[in-house]
């Protein structure tokens, strides 16, 4: 199955949203979370890239050993996953980070953070300085 950061974008905002104390971990199943446009299959791989990737915190637990079937542990989002989340939420920074990194013909996340970084840099600038 091919990974889609469109998916996992929408994925990491819907578990951004869940209010989990910070003391328990909960199994999240891939038919818990609908993405329009997306079914469990697809739903369930992308969670579990989003445990292999370190953007989720499973508190310590092996997602995959507390798994019964489909889904993974979670607790929150990791430090990497509030980074990645922070600096992609916005839907424009998203559209043009994506189309600056498809120009260079691939990405990762990391690849995906910096182009969102420097793009939210630009508009801070922009903000602070006026256009240039």
């Amino acid at each position: 199955m091919k990974r889609d950061m469109d998916l996992i974008r929408e994925l990491m905002l819907e578990l951004e949203a869940l209010s989990v104390p910070s003391t328990d971990i909960i199994l999240i199943a891939p038919d818990a979370i609908a993405v329009e446009g997306y079914d469990t299959q697809q739903i369930d791989y992308h969670l579990q890239l989003l445990a292999q990737a370190g953007l989720v915190d499973a508190g310590g637990a092996d997602g995959c050993g507390m798994r019964a079937g489909p889904g993974i542990a979670f607790r929150s989002l990791s430090w990497a996953g509030h980074d990645f989340l922070d600096a992609v939420r916005e839907q424009d920074v998203w559209e043009k980070t994506k189309a600056a990194a498809a120009k260079v013909g691939g990405y990762t996340v990391d690849i995906l953070i910096a182009a969102a970084k420097a793009y939210v840099q630009q508009k801070i600038t922009e903000f602070v300085h006026g256009p240039h």
